[in-house]
């Protein structure tokens, strides 16, 4: 979550993505009440508080309570004029009165600090832990999965959240490997992958999409993804805006599917839609914009990690 251009969030080395994007998208006018559902190291909403006035209000949240800490540190200017909580977005609706906000933002993924805590386990530039958890009261981490699910379940999740496509090939050697040697590091496993998937000219190392398949599974991004857009949408009122950052194709496909359902005129009852079985029904969103916004090419140029990022804008009916 960015503050601008070349600007990084206090405490942390993280540039937080297309900021001035959310800023049009979100319009944060004198007044508004807005929530940042991923607030991480508060650059984004430092900047959302900043635009709304001295009237302006946000709620705020994150899984990660070092991100939460550092969150509060930083918004602390604007004392009086947010709530933050330590837990996940799909939560907000607990503590959040329905059609309360005029606007809600979902920066998704692992933030830079993550990346870059060799302890937190999430990468392997660096030795560390076989983690991954976002929210360190979670009992499951990174090594319970690879160590003690089945060969069968592995490969599923190679595949599905990693697109991995030698996931059954990495899922038996794993399963024959930690029969001898626990995987407990991050370099461990990466090098592990390496010597399994060996291969020239590669542009990106043997292990990532592994890693980033392990790192959805372990903290259910995709699960708490479908829950969570159901329940800031609650507290979004008519009128309100939704706006969503995401980093690859899973996140991107269940958000557009969320937004085509809720802007459809229609629903079909069961799995399978049948035009002639369909139900008329009223629209609950308008695509802003119907195509994905890009990071800039100067964002990238100074941000590499924002070459992924796309940013979608719904708003309530």
């Amino acid at each position: 979550m960015s503050i601008g251009p070349g600007v990084t969030c206090r405490n942390s080395n993280h540039t937080p993505v297309m900021v001035r994007e959310v800023l049009d998208a979100l319009a944060p006018i004198p007044g508004k009440c807005l929530a940042d559902g991923t607030v991480g190291f508060g650059g984004h909403s430092s900047e959302l508080l900043r635009a709304a006035g001295s009237e302006g209000f946000l709620y705020a949240c994150d899984r990660d309570s070092n991100a939460l800490s550092a969150a509060t540190e930083r918004l602390a200017p604007y004392s009086g004029r947010f709530e933050i909580r330590l837990g996940t977005f799909s939560e907000l609706a607990q503590w959040v009165e329905e059609n309360r906000c005029d606007g809600v933002l979902l920066d998704l993924g692992v933030s830079s600090p993550q990346l870059d805590e060799p302890d937190r386990g999430f990468s392997f530039r660096a030795d560390g832990p076989l983690d991954m958890r976002m929210d360190r009261r979670q009992v499951l981490t990174a090594a319970d999965l690879v160590n003690n699910t089945d060969a069968e379940e592995l490969a599923r999740i190679f595949w599905e959240y990693g697109q991995e496509r030698n996931s059954r090939r990495l899922a038996r050697a794993i399963e024959r490997e930690r029969r001898v040697n626990r995987f407990e590091t991050t370099l461990q496993l990466a090098g592990f992958v390496e010597r399994i998937v060996p291969g020239k000219n590669r542009k990106i190392h043997a292990a990532t999409r592994m890693f980033q398949a392990l790192r959805i599974s372990v903290n259910n991004e995709l699960g708490l993804l479908r829950s969570g857009l159901e329940a800031v949408w609650q507290i979004l009122k008519p009128g309100g805006r939704l706006v969503v950052i995401t980093f690859h194709s899973l996140e991107d496909r269940i958000v557009k599917d969320f937004g085509r359902r809720l802007a459809s005129d229609y629903f079909s009852e069961g799995n399978v839609d049948i035009p002639e079985l369909r139900k008329p029904k009223r629209p609950e969103l308008r695509w802003v914009r119907r195509k994905s916004i890009q990071p800039s090419a100067a964002e990238v140029e100074a941000n590499p990690r924002a070459r992924s990022a796309q940013l979608r804008v719904m708003e309530k009916i």
